[in-house]
Order: structure tokens, then C-alpha cells, then sequence
């Protein structure tokens, strides 16, 4: 009998949802914040981004680290695929906006079209019930340059422009994100 009840607990303990990121028809959470943009540093607003149609908001680890420079350099490539659905891309890190200056202009990952946002003390990752680990002391970036900030997890959200999470994406290599959160932004063009 108790294993029984034990097996009765364990199964249902792995078919309940993960607790996590923030799920697709919920509100997401306005943020105001420093972006970079091709180097230069901007107030960026999600609330005035989704005036002008879908937003894809990604949080990433941390600039110049293995899947965060794929995800960035593949987010530019696809960038006129996604302006052509009318979407516009924010990347999200913890990252200083000293750091995202050099990233977003730097032609092998943000390649100047892809804008990066500093989310320096975790406080918009949280908002999206994101989960923030501590840098491990020591860890460097591609570069060989000392990663001195906490990582949020891989996450991307497509919020429309009434505000609503039409897509939460997680558990996906970076270049896959990418693919994926295109695929959502052209099928929310498609079905205006």
C-alpha cells in the first residue's frame, strides 16, 4: 500500500506544470530600462515598443558566452524577417549597459540591428518569474573578459501588442528559440 502511494505521488508530482516563467495569456510586465542599439546606449520601453506591433522579449544569460552569441547573432540574421511581421526584438541580460554596448554593435553576434537591454539588478527577470543564479567565481566570457553579474535563464516571450504573452519559450537551444519565436511572429501577422 505505500508504495502504492508513493508511486500515486510521484506521478502526479511529475505531471504537474513546471513552476516558472510567466505563461502564455498572461500580462507581461511593463519595464523601462537602458538598451543598447549598434553601441549606443537608449531608454528603452516595452510599453511604447508594443504601439508599434508584436514584441519578442528574450532573456539571455549573458552577453559573449556560447548559446547567448549564437541567439543574438541568430536573431540578427532573421532581424528583416521579423520586422517584416511587424515585430520588433529586446534581448535581456544582466549584463552592464558598458557590456551590451560592445555586444549590440559587434558584427559577429547583435551585428548593429538587434537591441540588448540591462537588466543590471534582475528586477525584470523576476517580474517574468524567471529564476537568476550567481556567477560562478572565475567564469569568463568568450572573450577571456571576468563574467562578474548573475544569469537569468533562457527565456523568450512574444507579447502582442495588447499586452498579453501570446508565447512563452523555454527548454530550447538558442538558434531553435529563434526559429520558434519567428514561426509565432508570423503566424500573429497572419491572423490580422
Amino acid at each position: 500500500m505505500k508504495r502504492f502511494l508513493l508511486s500515486c505521488l510521484l506521478s502526479s508530482a511529475i505531471a504537474l506544470p513546471a513552476v516558472g516563467a510567466l505563461p502564455e495569456g498572461h500580462p507581461a510586465p511593463d519595464f523601462q530600462t537602458q538598451a543598447s542599439l549598434a553601441g549606443k546606449a537608449f531608454s528603452y520601453s516595452l510599453q511604447d515598443a508594443l504601439k508599434k506591433g508584436p514584441v519578442v522579449v528574450y532573456f539571455y544569460p549573458s552577453a559573449y558566452t556560447g548559446g547567448c552569441n549564437i541567439q543574438a547573432h541568430t536573431f540578427a540574421v532573421n532581424y528583416d524577417k521579423f520586422t517584416a511581421a511587424g515585430a520588433s526584438i529586446i534581448g535581456v541580460s544582466l549584463d552592464s549597459i558598458d557590456r551590451l554596448n560592445e555586444f549590440s554593435a559587434d558584427p559577429e553576434f547583435c551585428g548593429g540591428k538587434v537591441a540588448v537591454a540591462s537588466d543590471i539588478d534582475g528586477n525584470i527577470a523576476k517580474t517574468y518569474d524567471l529564476t537568476i543564479r550567481d556567477a560562478a567565481p572565475g567564469k569568463k566570457d568568450t572573450r577571456g573578459v571576468d563574467i562578474n553579474h548573475g544569469f537569468a535563464e533562457r527565456t523568450t516571450f512574444i507579447v502582442k501588442p495588447d499586452g498579453k504573452i501570446a508565447a512563452t519559450l523555454t527548454g530550447l537551444k538558442p538558434a531553435e528559440n529563434v526559429e520558434k519565436s519567428l514561426e509565432i511572429v508570423q503566424q500573429l501577422a497572419a491572423a490580422k
